[in-house]
């Protein structure tokens, strides 16, 4: 039986791995101003990692980490305004939403929703339970909203 995966185009996944998620943390991390401070956080660091490394196509996967850190530092101002309005601690947080928003692999997850879309919620919908993305595709406002 084949353990391969392939995107909505048939293009064949490497898995995750390939992309080694825990330097793919390491990256996110160096960027503590658009990260809630580790205990309050939801999650342990990666829990949607592995969904929102699958929306990156093999082809993206060389120099993926330099692209995830120029999309950070290009949307810092969004970023912060983010985390400050709706992260941990935030009145709309408090009612037990987007609980997403701080952990680190947001920045992925975001950087997914800029450049496919598509891809990712497709992705996502196998792994994980829709709401989060709904939650934080809210917030963050991408190009094209695919949850309405």
């Amino acid at each position: 039986m084949s353990t391969e995966q392939h995107d909505a185009y048939g293009q064949e996944l490497a898995p995750a791995a390939v992309l080694e998620a825990k330097d793919v943390l390491a990256a996110a991390e160096r960027f503590p101003w658009a990260l809630a401070a580790p205990e309050t956080r939801h999650w342990p660091d990666g829990a949607f990692l592995d969904a929102a490394l699958s929306a990156v196509r093999t082809e993206e996967r060389e120099g993926y980490i330099e692209r995830l850190e120029a999309f950070v530092e290009q949307h810092r101002a969004r970023l912060e305004e983010m985390l400050r309005t709706h992260g941990p601690g935030s009145k709309p947080a408090s009612h037990g939403r987007y609980a997403l928003i701080g952990q680190p692999e947001t920045l992925v997850i975001v950087e997914r929703m800029e450049t496919v879309p598509f891809l990712l919620r497709g992705q996502w919908k196998k792994e994980e339970e829709i709401v989060f993305l709904d939650d934080l595709e809210f917030v963050w406002g991408p190009r094209i909203r695919l949850s309405r």
